[in-house]
C-alpha cells in the first residue's frame, strides 16, 4: 500500500512573511507563535501588524534554544490558560520542532515559518527531541503534516551562508536514497510502500540542484533573493521533504547516527553529514569513478565535504570508523539497500571515502541504478 503525505498548504516568495496574517486566518482566529528570539527581534513586530490586519490574534512565545522535554512544558505552561487551536513556530530547525512538539501536546493545527533552509523539516510531520544536553531522545511524529509552510525567500537570503549549504547537502542525497529504498521495496516513512511520484520529485530536486545551486549561493552572498534562489529552496524545503517522507530513506541518513557518536564529529550540521553519508552509500553501491569524480566535483565547486577530514578537519581512525559502522547499520533505514551490508564493507568504504571516492571492492555484482 502507498502513502504519499504532504503539507495541506505551502507558500513562497520575497515578502511571504507579509502575509502571515492572511495564511494563518485560514485555519484559525488564534495562534500561538513560537518564535526563535533573533527573528522575534527582527520580525516579531511585522509578523504583529501582519495578523492584527487579518483579524487573527497572535500570541508570541520565545523559543528556549533546545526542543527538549523541560522546553515542552514551559511552553505548554504558558499556553494553559486558553484554548490554542494552532501554533506556528519561526525559526529554524530546533524552534519549528518545537512548535510541532507543542502543537501535538495541545492537539493544535500547525504552521511552519523556517526563517533558514538548512532542512527539510518545516514540510515533515516528524520532530526529534533531545535532553538538554543535547543527546538524542526520540523522534516523534505528528498526526499529519504541516496545514501550512510559509518561506520568506528574503529572509532566507539573509540567512548564513553554511546553513544554506547545509540544505543543499540534505537534499542532494534524496535521489539516492529514494533509489535505494524503492529498489529494495523497503518503507518509507508513513511505513508504506514508496510512491513513484516521490521519485519523480527526488530526481527534479537533485536536477534542480546541479543546475541551480552555485547560483543560489552566490544569491545567499549577496544577501538578496533571485530566480535562482527560489528555485533551490523550493528544491531544499518541499521537494526535498516530500520525497524523503513519501519515497524513503537509505544509508545517507543512517550514517547520521554512527558519526553523530564520534565525540569530534557529534555537532557537525545535518546536511553536511548527509552529504558525506551518501558518499559512502554510491561506494557500498560500487557506482562508476568517472560519476563518483563527477559528483566530488560538483561538492568541490560548492564548498560540500568530499570525506569526514574536509568536513571535520580529521579522519576517523580504525575504531571511530568500526563505530560509525556498526551504528549506521543499526539504523532501521540501512535495511533499505539491494543486499545484506556487514560492518567491515562499512568501514572499507569509509576509508576509501577519506582516500578520494575510489570504490571499496567486494565479491559479487556491482549495484546499477534503480530501474523504475
Amino acid at each position: 500500500m502507498k502513502v504519499f503525505g504532504a503539507p495541506r498548504r505551502y507558500v513562497q516568495g520575497q515578502g511571504a512573511l507579509d502575509l502571515l496574517g492572511t495564511e494563518l486566518a485560514r485555519l484559525a482566529g488564534d495562534a500561538v507563535l513560537v518564535v526563535d528570539p533573533v527573528i522575534d527581534d527582527l520580525y516579531g513586530a511585522g509578523m504583529d501588524a501582519s495578523c492584527a490586519a487579518a483579524g487573527v490574534r497572535l500570541r508570541r512565545l520565545r523559543f528556549g534554544g533546545e526542543t527538549s522535554p523541560a522546553e515542552i512544558d514551559r511552553l505548554a505552561a504558558a499556553c494553559a490558560d486558553a484554548p490554542v487551536p494552532l501554533v506556528a513556530a519561526a525559526g529554524g530547525g530546533k524552534c519549528i520542532d518545537a512548535g510541532k512538539a507543542l502543537a501535538n501536546r495541545l492537539k493544535a493545527k500547525v504552521a511552519t515559518i523556517p526563517t533558514i533552509a538548512s532542512t527539510d523539516a518545516p514540510t515533515s510531520h516528524n520532530y526529534v527531541l533531545y535532553d538538554d544536553a543535547h543527546r538524542l531522545l526520540a523522534v516523534e511524529k505528528l498526526p499529519a503534516n504541516p496545514d501550512l509552510v510559509l518561506v520568506d525567500t528574503q529572509v532566507i537570503a539573509q540567512a548564513p551562508r553554511q546553513l544554506f549549504l547545509a540544505g543543499i547537502g540534505d537534499a542532494v542525497v534524496k535521489v539516492f536514497e529514494v533509489e535505494r529504498c524503492v529498489a529494495a521495496k523497503g518503507r518509507n516513512v508513513f511505513g508504506a510502500d514508496p510512491a513513484y511520484c516521490a521519485l519523480v520529485l527526488a530526481r527534479g530536486c537533485y536536477d534542480i540542484l546541479r543546475s541551480h545551486a552555485a547560483a543560489a549561493l552566490a544569491a545567499v552572498d549577496r544577501r538578496q533573493a533571485d530566480d535562482a534562489l527560489d528555485l533551490v529552496v523550493e528544491a531544499t524545503v518541499l521537494m526535498s521533504g516530500l520525497s524523503f517522507e513519501s519515497g524513503g530513506l537509505s544509508i545517507a541518513h543512517s550514517m547520521t547516527r554512527g558519526i553523530s557518536a564520534v565525540p569530534r564529529y557529534a555537532r557537525l550540521l545535518h546536511g553536511l553529514e548527509v552529504a558525506y553519508g551518501v558518499l559512502v552509500q554510491l561506494v557500498l553501491e560500487e557506482r562508476d569513478p568517472a560519476f563518483l569524480a563527477d559528483l566530488a566535483g560538483f561538492y568541490d565547486s560548492i564548498g560540500l565535504p568530499t570525506s569526514l577530514a574536509a568536513l571535520a578537519g580529521a579522519s576517523p581512525d580504525a575504531e571511530e570508523a568500526r563505530l560509525i559502522a556498526e551504528l549506521t547499520l543499526a539504523a532501521p533505514h540501512a535495511r533499505h539497500f539491494p543486499r545484506p551490508l556487514d560492518a567491515a564493507e562499512v568501514v572499507r568504504a569509509i576509508f576509501a571515502v577519506e582516500r578520494g571516492l575510489a570504490p571499496a571492492p567486494r565479491r559479487g555484482v556491482a549495484i546499477r541504478d534503480c530501474a523504475v
